[in-house]
């Protein structure tokens, strides 16, 4: 069976996104019934993190046992992640061992050099490139919360920031899906032309379109949703206070927040520095959903490892069951010492 992994939205077709999307919306349901369908029962999931994380870290963790199956935390140092072993030769060793990975890595390239040894699927949990499953969560998250009556594809999605690596998926699967994306920032924190000219020719297949602006109120002015990430990359908080006056301009605040529609919905992937590109009264208002945005993590994780995962899984019969659990129990009584 060809292995098909979760890298980036662009490897699969606008019905594929929109089935996965679908079949996330399932398990959640079932979820607040109580119900977790036991999809990966003794299933093993590797998570490979070289970054700190709360919600990808937990919403993976705690999706494997709702499922029935179990994650490693393989943390920086406990293996020879490009270190003393080549990423291919981890990738093939660690595939021998769990039937997933999910990985998340500083760099892109490492997540594409450990791919090429995986013999299992291979899930991006966040590269400096960027973070698909955050997206397929907000996503769903704006399905949940779109205008009553509104489709999909005449959501309008404003991503107030820097170019991050939230920006390059949200505006990616945004056009993919046939979606209304603008992405406001000052020049030289806007899209390189890759991102912009694949965004275009998403939205020449869909039907989507996308803007590109230095004016955040034009904007938010037919906004449905408003986003925005951390102008830096965790770990680089040094470069806030050179940044203090470009963000400010930028904020999400209450003012730029009454320039959209009165339906308009805050959405911010976290951890926020509240105070700098979002202001606490933003992040605390009726019209921020950023926790049911966090929430839907774990559903998307349920949704994302059992997409990937089960079509791999054998199934035997009740039958082969018994037959091998006696061969065991038979050669166990008669080897070991009474």
């Amino acid at each position: 069976m060809t292995i098909r992994n979760f890298i980036d939205t662009q490897d699969f077709s606008r019905q594929e996104l929109l089935d996965m999307l679908e079949f996330i919306r399932c398990l959640k349901a079932a979820d607040k019934q109580g119900i977790t369908p036991k999809l990966l029962k003794g299933v093993s999931l590797g998570m490979i993190f070289e970054k700190a994380s709360t919600r990808t870290r937990i919403s993976f963790e705690v999706a494997m046992t709702k499922l029935g199956g179990h994650a490693l935390y393989l943390k920086p140092g406990e293996i020879h992640l490009g270190e003393r072993e080549t990423l291919y030769d981890s990738g093939q060793v660690i595939s021998r061992m769990v039937d997933i990975i999910m990985a998340r890595t500083l760099k892109h390239q490492t997540l594409l050099g450990l791919a090429a040894g995986c013999t299992v699927p291979l899930i991006n949990g966040l590269t400096d490139y960027n973070h698909p499953t955050q997206v397929i969560c907000d996503i769903f998250t704006m399905m949940e919360h779109r205008p009553a009556g509104k489709r999909l594809e005449d959501v309008n999605v404003v991503f107030v920031g820097s170019a991050t690596n939230v920006l390059n998926s949200l505006l990616l699967t945004c056009t993919k899906l046939g979606m209304k994306f603008t992405h406001a920032a000052p020049e030289g924190y806007q899209p390189p032309r890759e991102w912009i000219d694949l965004a275009r020719q998403n939205c020449l297949e869909s039907g989507g379109s996308l803007t590109i602006t230095s004016d955040p109120v034009a904007a938010v002015r037919e906004a449905d949703f408003i986003h925005t990430d951390l102008w830096w990359q965790i770990g680089h908080e040094s470069e806030m206070e050179a940044l203090r006056p470009i963000i400010q301009a930028y904020q999400v605040n209450m003012t730029l927040l009454k320039s959209a529609p009165a339906s308009c919905k805050f959405m911010h992937c976290l951890p926020a520095a509240r105070g700098h590109e979002v202001s606490d009264e933003v992040m605390d208002c009726s019209q921020s959903i950023i926790y049911d945005q966090s929430e839907n993590r774990l559903h998307a994780e349920k949704g994302i490892l059992v997409w990937f995962a089960y079509p791999r899984l054998k199934h035997p019969s009740a039958e082969l069951w018994a037959y091998h659990t006696a061969q065991a129990e038979s050669f166990l009584a008669e080897h070991l010492p009474v």
